[in-house]
């Protein structure tokens, strides 16, 4: 079972050796799964590409989960947004929801992030160190930059938070997976609900205005999950991911506290180097084809591996390090019809919270061995449990 988990396990911040040999020697390959599920595993980045961004060949929708999983998922459990769907339903909601995300809308956003981020570090200081990185810094920052997007009330932000916790642990236990997404969806529903009858001024509210005769509750429900998703977990998980990056390369570190303009290299190279999102959301083959040499079947499962992807060596040499010098395209947000649409949100997100963590707390450092710090150990999101940091 570990094997077929392989590309869900990291070493620290990377991934397992058994990738990379993989990658070498069938980028292309069979994984076998609990129940009888089977997928194909594809590791190289040219491929990886082609995958994710060809929605011709390769379908999304949820209905082919509930197929290739026997029973192990209903179609009561589709979280709906735009991951789980093909065109054109897919184009129809990326259409009404891409507006809102482009550099220049998202760039009003700019001071009011920079006044979250400094009032964590603010609440960093109070509390003393050592602190809990993930606590105080990591989660608390993307949760209230999301809920000032979708105007989440603030008596529920606290919740809010915790509904996206764990979300991508494979072996949680209660709370995590598809019963986590169903209970995310019930308060998206809540929250759509109260929006119907009184649109307010976030994205929510928007949609509403713009397009509400278009989009109904339900699909409403499941792209405020997605943002939820996308816009919460992930980013913390790099936050935090990015922080302990950045106190093992202290030079690094000290460019990046003395200079902002360096925060958009770096920051890129931290997104290739950490890939967070460990594996793409599944597409399965709508018809015979082959794939690095084996021959994938009409319906059979693909899951394309971006932390594989971003580090293949025919992206040129010493993939495997962390070098902000260099200029490398990467596959952290995914790719074509299907790339992440909050990553510019994101970026802005990262950009503004490393340089201002370091200068606030310029002798910041790690309070545990690498060995000791609690890395999720079988997660679609790469993560930390807790972070202890002092200074």
């Amino acid at each position: 079972m570990t094997e077929a988990f392989m590309p869900l396990m990291r070493h620290g911040l990377d991934p397992v050796p058994g990738l990379a040999e993989r990658q070498a020697t069938a980028p292309v390959s069979k994984l076998e799964f609990p129940f009888g599920i089977s997928a194909w595993l594809v590791t190289g980045y040219d491929d990886v590409r082609a995958v994710i961004g060809d929605t011709r060949s390769f379908s999304n929708d949820f209905s082919n989960v509930v197929a290739s999983t026997g029973g192990q998922a209903t179609a009561s459990q589709d979280p709906g947004g735009l991951g789980f769907a093909d065109p054109p339903n897919h184009t129809r909601l990326r259409k009404a929801l891409t507006p809102e995300f482009t550099v220049r809308r998202l760039s009003r956003l700019i001071p009011r992030i920079t006044e979250i981020v400094e009032a964590q570090l603010d609440v960093m200081e109070a509390n003393g160190s050592p602190v809990d990185l993930v606590e105080n810094f990591a989660m608390p920052i993307p949760s209230l930059v999301i809920c000032e997007l979708l105007d989440v009330p603030y008596p529920d932000r606290e919740d809010f938070q915790r509904l996206s916790g764990s979300r991508f642990d494979v072996f949680g236990g209660a709370g995590t997976g598809l019963e986590a997404i169903s209970e995310s969806l019930t308060y998206m529903s809540e929250l759509v609900a109260t929006q119907r009858k009184k649109p307010g001024d976030g994205l929510l509210g928007m949609l509403i205005r713009e397009h509400g005769d278009e989009i109904d509750d339900r699909e409403l429900a499941g792209l405020a999950d997605g943002l939820l998703i996308g816009g919460h977990e992930t980013t913390a998980s790099m936050l935090a991911l990015g922080a302990i990056l950045l106190l093992n390369h202290p030079d690094e570190a000290a460019r990046l506290r003395e200079n902002d303009d360096a925060a958009g290299a770096t920051v890129e190279e931290m997104l290739r180097y950490l890939t967070v999102v460990q594996v793409a959301f599944p597409r399965f083959a709508r018809n015979d084809m082959e794939l690095g040499g084996q021959q994938i079947k009409a319906g059979e499962m693909v899951l394309c591996s971006l932390s594989g992807a971003n580090r293949d060596p025919a992206l040129g040499p010493m993939m495997q390090s962390f070098d902000p010098s260099r200029i490398s395209p990467h596959l952290a947000f995914g790719f074509g019809a299907h790339r992440c649409v909050g990553a510019e949100l994101a970026r802005i997100e990262l950009r503004i919270a490393y340089p201002a963590l370091l200068r606030r707390f310029p002798s910041l450092r790690l309070d545990a061995p690498m060995d000791e710090i609690s890395f999720h150990e079988y997660s679609v999101v790469h993560g930390v449990q807790d972070l202890p940091v002092a200074w």
